[in-house]
C-alpha cells in the first residue's frame, strides 16, 4: 500500500477462513474419491487411521483436486500469517521481536506446505525426503506461528480484558499440537504391532490437519469480529 487517495476498504476475515479450508476440503474429498475408485476400504481416519492425508492424495484423480485445493489454501496460509502482526498491532500489540518474527515463520510453514503439496504423488527417495521434511516442517513452524499468535491475543487480553474467550481458544488449540506429538511418539510404548503404531500415527496426522483448520476458522471470526480491514490507495503525487 502508499499513501495516497483511499480507495475503500476490504474486509479480511475471508483469507483465514479459506486458508483453513481449502486443505481441509482437499484431503476430505481427495479421500472420498479415492475410496470411491477402490484404492482402500471406506472408514473413518480421524478414529480408525486407515491412511495417511498423503496416501490420500498420492494417485489419480484424488490427487490433482487435493493439490487444487492445496496449494492455493498454501498461499493464502502465507498471506494470513503476512497480515497477522499487522492486525495484532492495530489491536494494541506492541510489536516486538515474536511480531517481527512472525511472518518469517508462517511464510516458511506455507513453503513447506507448497513443497508437499508440489511433490506429492511423486516416486523415489527424493519425494519420500520433501514429503516428510516438508510435512515435519510445515507442522512445526504453523504450531510456532499459532503460538505466537496466540500469546499475543493472551497478552492483549491480560492488558484490556478483550477477546478473553478467544485467547482461551487459541491456547487450547495451540496446546493440542505438542500432545498429539507426544502421544504418537510414545506410541511404540503401548502399541506393540508396526501396523497398530502406523494407524495412530495417521489419526494423529488428521487430527493435528483439524487443529490447525479450527486455528484459521477461529481466527477468521476475530478478524471478523474486530473489523480488521485494509485500504487500497494509489500515489497522490
Amino acid at each position: 500500500m502508499t499513501t495516497g487517495e483511499a480507495h475503500g476498504s476490504a474486509r479480511l476475515w475471508w483469507l483465514p477462513l479459506a486458508a483453513g479450508l481449502l486443505p481441509a476440503a482437499g484431503a476430505i474429498v481427495a479421500f472420498n474419491l479415492a475410496v470411491a475408485q477402490g484404492q482402500f476400504p471406506s472408514c473413518n481416519p480421524l478414529l480408525d487411521g486407515c491412511v495417511s492425508i498423503s496416501r490420500a492424495g498420492r494417485h489419480d484423480l484424488p490427487n490433482i483436486v487435493f493439490r487444487a485445493l492445496l496449494l492455493p489454501g498454501a498461499t493464502l496460509q502465507a498471506i494470513v500469517w503476512l497480515l497477522a502482526g499487522r492486525w495484532l498491532c492495530r489491536l494494541g500489540a506492541p510489536r516486538d521481536r515474536l511480531l517481527r518474527l512472525l511472518p518469517w515463520v508462517g511464510v516458511t510453514a506455507a513453503l513447506f506446505l507448497v513443497l508437499y503439496g508440489t511433490f506429492l504423488g511423486t516416486e523415489g527417495p527424493g519425494y519420500q525426503w520433501l514429503r516428510r521434511y516438508g510435512v515435519v516442517v510445515y507442522f512445526g513452524f504453523t504450531c510456532i506461528a499459532m503460538l505466537i499468535v496466540g500469546g499475543a491475543v493472551q497478552r492483549l487480553t491480560a492488558a484490556t480484558g478483550r477477546l478473553r474467550h478467544a485467547a482461551t481458544l487459541l491456547y487450547l488449540l495451540v496446546a493440542a499440537l505438542p500432545l498429539l506429538g507426544l502421544a504418537n511418539s510414545t506410541s511404540p510404548l503401548v502399541l506393540q504391532s508396526e501396523a497398530a503404531q502406523d494407524a495412530f500415527g495417521n489419526v494423529t496426522e488428521w487430527w493435528g490437519a483439524l487443529v490447525f483448520t479450527v486455528f484459521f476458522v477461529a481466527l477468521a471470526a476475530l478478524w471478523r469480529r474486530t473489523r480488521f480491514a485494509m485500504s487500497l490507495t494509489t500515489d497522490s503525487r
